[in-house]
């Protein structure tokens, strides 16, 4: 397959004219200008940017999916193919579903170790016909060590592919204000705020008089780090966290609330992850760190959809078009950095010899995705863009 006549982002520049030879699912040529004629597939791509395709390390829309509204449960099947078209329609080719292990005291809530396994089992068993590489990316909260013997099985049985711990206790991290924190979980959960305060206080209480959760998160840990698994923070705050995270061998700093913490993760040379849908917005939904000031900072490596995919597509054009980064600088962030953090080493350029994952997007005031393609094969492709492709002889 040919793509012709289009811009191509490169990892160190943007190819004004040129075109893209894909061979068995690889990327086998760049040709900057016209060049030769073409034979075979060719998709005439004039007025099209061509991008590597997205890679996020970091997307809840599973459990979304699977519990669109509170107690309103969908078949997890239905709900994984449903939001494995929506990925593909926003430029994902690769992505790693954020499952959490996180026991609420009431049972049966979306958020359980059991519940987790169980979406787990659901992707393993499917992802062989979704159209996305979907992955799993293991949340785990030290504050509910109940969930580790899951967690733990899980890991010997190779189905994790990125873990991280978080700490969602009130008063530090991302809640630091115990109302604010009340206020946000019952909206979300559309729960009782009393029930949640109740319950919020017993896990404080907890936390303060359990002095294994950390040697647990470490045991759990050192597992995945046998496995050769990338290791990430969530939601840190002060220096003293990120050293701690350091010290247990995490190398991704997930959304940091505070600038200082940034800066204290981009020395210790941990990557450094912000919200697409922070930078987005112009600030983060609960008023803590902007993306676009860590971004402007110099001290962000990744962005991640967090809970809205579509972000992703659009964050780098926001960049180049405010000045802040130019676009192949840009796109690095949604591409060949969270690549390289997650020990991707066929994905996230433009190169011969990468892997074929492509996206095709229309530039304009609001860039809008025409087609995806993951080693190759268009998974999403709009009719904007079939009428575009013929068969060439010379």
């Amino acid at each position: 397959m040919w793509l012709v006549d289009l811009q191509i982002v490169l990892p160190e520049r943007t190819v004004a004219r040129g075109a893209l030879r894909i061979e068995e699912g690889r990327i086998a040529d760049i040709v900057e200008g016209e060049g030769p004629l073409r034979t075979g597939t060719v998709v005439q791509g004039e007025g099209l940017i061509a991008l590597p395709g997205i890679i996020d390390m970091h997307g809840d829309m599973f459990e979304i999916e699977a519990e669109p509204r509170p107690g309103a449960h969908f078949p997890l099947d239905m709900a994984l193919f449903e939001l494995d078209k929506r990925l593909a329609a926003n430029g994902i080719t690769t992505a790693y579903a954020a499952i959490s292990f996180w026991e609420t005291l009431r049972r049966g809530k979306q958020r359980s170790g059991e519940r987790a396994a169980h979406m787990i089992g659901t992707i393993h068993a499917l992802r062989d016909q979704l159209l996305i590489d979907l992955r799993i990316h293991a949340r785990y909260e030290v504050t509910t060590p109940a969930v580790a013997p899951l967690l733990r099985d899980l890991l010997d049985q190779r189905q994790i592919h990125l873990l991280s711990l978080m700490d969602h206790t009130p008063g530090q991290g991302q809640y630091r204000d115990l109302e604010q924190y009340v206020a946000f979980m019952a909206d979300w959960r559309n729960a009782d705020p009393q029930e949640v305060e109740r319950e919020t206080i017993v896990r404080m209480e907890k936390t303060r008089q359990d002095t294994t959760i950390w040697s647990i998160a470490a045991e759990l840990v050192e597992r995945a780090r046998a496995q050769g698994l990338a290791l990430a923070s969530h939601d840190d705050d002060t220096q003293a966290k990120i050293e701690l995270m350091a010290r247990l061998g995490v190398t991704i700093s997930e959304f940091p609330v505070r600038l200082d913490a940034a800066q204290a993760a981009h020395a210790r040379g941990l990557a450094v992850v912000m919200g697409a849908p922070n930078l987005l917005r112009g600030g983060s939904h609960t008023g803590n760190l902007s993306a676009r000031a860590a971004i402007e900072a110099g001290l962000v490596d990744l962005l991640a959809a967090d809970y809205a995919p579509a972000a992703l597509l659009q964050a780098p054009f926001l960049l180049a078009q405010m000045g802040i980064l130019p676009l192949h600088e840009a796109s690095k962030l949604v591409s060949q950095n969270v690549a390289d953090a997650l020990g991707l080493h066929e994905r996230g350029r433009i190169a011969p010899g990468y892997i074929a994952d492509l996206i095709l997007v229309e530039a304009g005031p609001r860039p809008r995705l025409r087609g995806t393609l993951r080693a190759g094969l268009p998974i999403y492709w709009d009719g904007a863009l079939a009428q575009r492709m013929h068969y060439s002889y010379l």
